[in-house]
């Protein structure tokens, strides 16, 4: 073998070995599966699985613009009026999964809203509770937020911490919780709200006070009934509330009655109430919602006893879907009341909803 030949031999050894070496530099490790989001149907429409669990979620909420209108007819012929614009965001985040124990769902909800100037925005924690089969506890609104469809109605609302329990039986559901209730109330004015009756009084040193609420609904033909009873311990006074709707004709016909001890946390407006509203569906697109309620003896004294003095309210509310997740509202109310200014009020809102 010449040297000539040596040299070749040697040099195409070297451009292999480079070669082997450049192709190891250039190889690119293999991806990783990819995990796509996966639709779960198990809970309803909107859910989707977390991925690498078992956990479904649900965002949904609405972004809303409403402008109020209020005018007081007040006591030797002056009238005031004003209006209010306002914008508001909510967002809602469920998480459910199946356990050996039952559906465990929470729900978080935060809302915000402006007005005015910048000093007026506000953040709000909206909801936040967990539930397990029929056992519910946390912070957000309970039995008696559940009014009739319309604008007119007066019928309670409580935003709580509660526990308790809900048993569901398709058509008939019957639930008790245990509810911590405010110490300040709507009614009654300084004295009654720093707790000048009732044994110890409102405000005898505990920060929170106790309320019992129960209630048991079913279905019964074309109509729904619900019978609602709450009480408040510390002010010793209670609430009971039956309501129910029914489909009659081209839209839905409800009624709700209210009877009240005393002023208490459930329900403060009057010591009886009685409302009615007729939600008439006109067109796929659009509802109309005439409704009255009359209130009697809706004073109020220092201890909380109410007095005499009745007021009724009678509106129309309507609803027009614009599209697929855009609503609009409009609502025009008339309040007349023994003790206290006449009032004409109203509001017109666009909703998107997602």
């Amino acid at each position: 073998m010449n040297i000539k030949s040596l040299l070749l031999g040697s040099a195409a050894a070297l451009a292999a070995v480079s070669g082997a070496q450049a192709a190891d530099a250039i190889v690119a490790a293999e991806p990783e599966p990819m995990e796509y989001v996966r639709v779960c149907d198990a809970f309803g429409t909107g859910y989707f699985y977390i991925p690498g669990t078992e956990t479904c979620l649900k965002i949904s909420g609405y972004v809303r613009a409403q402008f109020d209108w209020s005018s007081f007819d007040r006591a030797g012929g002056a009238d005031d009026f004003d209006w209010n614009a306002r914008t508001r965001g909510l967002l809602t985040v469920n998480a459910k999964s199946d356990t050996e124990l039952g559906a465990l769902a929470s729900t978080i909800t935060i809302r915000t809203w402006a007005e005015g100037d910048a000093t007026q925005n506000s953040l709000d924690l909206d909801e936040a509770f967990i539930t397990l089969g029929g056992f519910r506890v946390g912070y957000g609104y309970n039995y008696w937020d559940l009014g009739l469809s319309g604008e007119t109605d007066n019928l309670g609302s409580n935003r709580i911490n509660q526990i308790g329990y809900e048993y569901n039986a398709g058509a008939i559901k019957a639930g008790v919780f245990v509810d911590e209730l405010t110490k300040s109330y709507s009614r009654g004015g300084a004295a009654f709200n720093a707790g000048t009756y009732g044994t110890g009084g409102i405000n005898d040193g505990i920060n929170d006070n106790v309320g019992v609420e129960g209630q048991i609904s079913g279905v019964l033909g074309p109509a729904q009934l619900a019978l609602l009873g709450g009480y408040d311990i510390a002010a010793e006074e209670g609430s009971v509330r039956l309501m129910g709707t029914a489909e009659i004709g081209p839209g839905t016909l409800g009624a709700a009655g209210i009877w009240t001890s005393g002023v208490n946390a459930y329900y403060d407006v009057a010591e009886w109430t009685v409302a009615v509203e007729y939600a008439a569906k006109i067109t796929d697109k659009f509802k109309l919602t005439p409704g009255f309620q009359y209130f009697w003896n809706t004073g109020v004294d220092a201890g909380g006893s109410f007095t005499d003095g009745d007021a009724w309210k009678a509106g129309v509310t309507l609803d027009y879907a614009i599209t697929a997740g855009l609503t609009s509202k409009v609502s025009v109310q008339y309040t007349e009341d023994d003790n206290a200014a006449d009032v004409w009020a109203g509001f017109f809102r666009l909703q998107r909803t997602f």
